[in-house]
């Protein structure tokens, strides 16, 4: 019996890194990941949704959005939600010419 290594079978499934099918794929789990990220760190702070969005200016419902699926969600938000969640930013972003880096 041939045995696949993970590689093998996500190429296969969702294709090889960098075709689009395969992109979407990573981007949707990296975006599930940071949901459930902040949905694990808010309650560890033993915060409700509700509380959360009290401190960053946003309704409940925005914030259970939020945490299911956060590629929905502006920069804005996400940066004030670490923030109310005492959490260390690092971004950095890459262009032709330039690179930033953001932090808190």
């Amino acid at each position: 019996m041939k045995t696949y290594s993970l590689d093998e079978v996500q190429d296969k499934l969702l294709g090889k890194k960098g075709t689009p099918c395969r992109d979407l794929f990573e981007y949707e789990l990296q975006m599930d990941l940071m949901g459930k990220a902040i949905k694990e760190t808010r309650q560890e702070r033993k915060l409700t949704q509700e509380e959360l969005g009290k401190l960053i200016g946003v309704q409940k419902a925005q914030i259970s959005r939020l945490e299911s699926n956060a590629s929905n969600v502006t920069m804005d938000t996400l940066m004030k939600v670490f923030g109310a969640l005492k959490a260390k930013v690092k971004f950095k972003v890459e262009l032709s010419n330039s690179t930033f880096n953001v932090g808190k």
